[in-house]
């Protein structure tokens, strides 16, 4: 066969295989034997081995699995993926429709209603009918390249007929018969369960190996065609016909709803047919339909103002409270957690259950074999509501706080209704600090998780922060752990070594200072540039400062003064850890922003929202999140909303991000 014969045999195959792969997987219907489809396939693998330059990425043949990637690529969305705002009942959802109602000066508005699919978020790109590539949520800003993952979900298209660059936003979702078929597998291999479909989703997508992603039978609903009216589309509803026009799986139990009592009747409805549908949802979504109403409606700093998501009420179930422990946090705080008969609640498994503390127990009237109400807050953490009184039989007992720590035997101090472990040097302390030190907003090592520090400390490599940054020392000895390889130790190793980079305020964050949070943290290296400077402060030079408090600054000096923290930060000296605050910080009363009250609205382009906030606070202003009589400047970028309607009502200066970054070019700021 020549190469002309075999491009053009290729192409018919494509074709052909793209279409049983429909409707297969998006019809639920089949025109082809599963014997013609495979020798179909075959036949393609065949042309393509004989003839590689005729593979494509995005051929038939790629959906099973490719080969192993080192690392997902960091990718830029075009346009920011945000997070919903929820409302959790009827009067929240009607008080929703009245604030749009009131700033489109409308008696009523249609919207479409949607499952709120219990899955990762995803995008992905076409241009020229083709995928270009697929990329997670992320930080909604910043997502992962998955593709060679997601193509193996086989009712996504490869190829579609519109040729004009275009975005389509959904979630993919695994089933939960996929779920069952999948936990069965992971017990008989010895494998830890996943807890629900949610974190099967996520952990399959995010699996360096493609062919494990291809195994687990994942799926997808795609719900946003982000550039509908760039397609000549104005009307939500209209735009996910077209999605389906194109082959895309939309979710088809979607209706449009004229008005928010329809909007109520379809929650009711919902709740209760959830349970019956074959994939998890934890709420519904609520779009306008008039897409051209979006300009109007505009942004709050992280959500948009024309969709909302309801969440569904909290499942209760109940189960058994086989025991009360205590555990012990980093600052020493004692907290009660309840063990539990492993019960399934909101599509995970639940066996444990904080407390919070004695008078928690007290007021709940808890007793240590009680059968009790279980449901997940916000759906997500797990509450223990309480006994259920006529269930009890006598073998039950009453439960005491313990005097000691549980960990080093230390006595306990109470102090406001809390209980405190005040010994240093108790090894909980020791491992949540660290474990807390390493987390993402304070130093952000990536590898080193509550697992990996809980069995490092077992094994005797740390012993203390420092320690952290010494790991290299025992490469050799956690090979021999296992899950450990010589690529993983040389990732952690890296990891370790790039964070001793990082800015001031994160190293703050991560020694722990009681009071100390990301924010106060961040308050005082802009403050004081250096951690060599802040050791020497006093408790006056710190309550002189707008958002330091007498507590936090005693605890900040009492922690300044403790030898052995000393001795520690000398150490993190020694091993090459920034002392300095490398954020934007150029004060400049020359400034067109110094000393003025600026708000951020709009979707910015430039510099996120947070980065625009530090760079403006850097230079001496002071951004405030709503428009009153004290705003001097609003910075507007694109769908900006109700608080331009405000500035321009009050007279507040007005500027576009351009401008706004022209004035900080003046600063040395662009």
């Amino acid at each position: 066969m020549t190469f002309e014969e075999a491009s053009k045999r290729v192409k018919q195959l494509t074709e052909l295989l793209e279409k049983y792969n429909y409707e297969y997987y998006v019809l639920n219907q089949s025109s082809v034997s599963d014997a013609e489809f495979d020798r179909l396939m075959g036949e393609l693998k065949i042309l393509e081995t004989e003839f590689p330059a005729l593979q494509s990425k995005n051929s038939p043949t790629q959906r099973v699995g490719g080969a192993v990637q080192s690392e997902f690529k960091k990718i830029p969305h075009k346009r920011l993926m945000l997070s919903l705002g929820n409302v959790f009942n009827d009067d929240e959802m009607r008080e929703f429709d009245r604030r749009l109602r009131d700033i489109l000066h409308v008696d009523k508005i249609r919207y479409m209603g949607e499952m709120k699919i219990d899955g990762l978020g995803m995008s992905l790109v076409y241009d020229n009918g083709e995928l270009q590539y697929a990329v997670t949520r992320g930080d909604g800003n910043m997502g992962e390249d998955v593709t060679s993952n997601v193509i193996t979900i086989r009712s996504i298209p490869l190829h579609v007929k519109e040729k004009r660059p275009f975005e389509v936003r959904g979630e993919v979702y695994m089933p939960k018969a996929s779920l069952e078929n999948v936990n069965i597998q992971r017990s008989l291999m010895g494998e830890p369960e996943f807890a629900n479909c949610r974190n099967a989703a996520a952990g399959s997508i995010r699996n360096l190996d493609p062919k494990v992603a291809a195994s687990r039978k994942l799926e997808a609903f795609w719900y946003y065609l982000v550039n509908s009216r760039e397609l000549g589309m104005h009307i939500h509803s209209d735009s996910l016909k077209y999605l389906d026009d194109l082959g895309f799986r939309t979710n088809h139990e979607r209706r449009v709803l004229d008005g928010v009592e329809e909007v109520i009747k379809y929650i009711h409805e919902y709740t209760e047919k959830r349970d019956s549908l074959d994939y998890d949802i934890d709420g519904l979504v609520f779009k306008v339909d008039n897409l051209d109403q979006y300009d109007s409606l505009g942004y709050t700093a992280k959500e948009p103002r024309w969709a909302i998501a309801y969440k569904f009420p909290p499942k209760e179930v109940t189960t058994k409270l086989l025991d009360i422990v205590l555990t012990v946090g980093r600052t020493g705080r004692i907290t009660p957690n309840a063990i539990l008969e492993p019960v399934r609640v909101s599509g995970s498994t639940v066996q444990r259950a904080t407390l919070n503390n004695e008078d928690f127990i007290k007021e709940k009237g808890l007793m240590v074999g009680d059968i009790v109400g279980l449901h997940k807050a916000a759906d997500v953490i797990p509450e223990v509501t309480g006994p259920i009184i006529d269930r009890r039989d006598g073998t039950q007992t009453p439960w005491i706080m313990p005097e000691v720590c549980p960990v080093c035997g230390k006595p306990l101090t109470k102090v406001k209704g809390l209980h405190y472990c005040l010994n240093k040097d108790c090894d909980s302390r020791k491992i949540e600090g660290m474990i807390h030190f390493a987390s993402r907003n304070a130093m952000d090592i990536d590898g080193m998780g509550e697992s990996v520090v809980e069995e490092f400390f077992a094994e005797g490599f740390l012993h203390s922060i420092p320690d952290i940054f010494r790991i290299s020392n025992y490469a050799q000895d956690i090979k021999d752990l296992d899950g450990w390889s010589d690529k993983s130790i040389n990732s952690l190793i890296d990891a370790v070594e790039v964070c001793k980079g990082r800015s001031l305020e994160r190293l703050l964050f991560g020694l722990g200072i009681k009071e100390v949070g990301e924010k106060l943290a961040k308050t005082l290296a802009k403050r004081f540039k250096n951690l060599e400077v802040l050791k020497d402060v006093t408790e006056e030079d710190l309550t002189a400062i707008k958002d330091v408090g007498p507590v936090a600054a005693k605890s900040i000096v009492d922690f300044f003064h403790d030898e052995k923290k000393l001795a520690e930060i000398a150490e993190l000296k020694e091993l090459g850890v920034n002392f300095d605050y490398l954020g934007v910080d150029t004060l400049d009363p020359n400034s067109y922003f110094y000393g003025k009250t600026i708000v951020l609205t709009g979707t910015l382009t430039r510099y996120s929202r947070d980065e625009m906030t530090d760079i403006l606070e850097g230079i001496g202003a002071k951004v405030s999140g709503s428009v009153s009589k004290n705003t001097d400047i609003l910075i507007a970028g694109a769908s900006a909303g109700s608080k331009l309607d405000k500035a321009e009502k009050l007279g507040v200066e007005i500027m576009d991000e351009e401008t706004a970054i022209n004035h900080l070019s003046r600063t040395g700021q662009n």
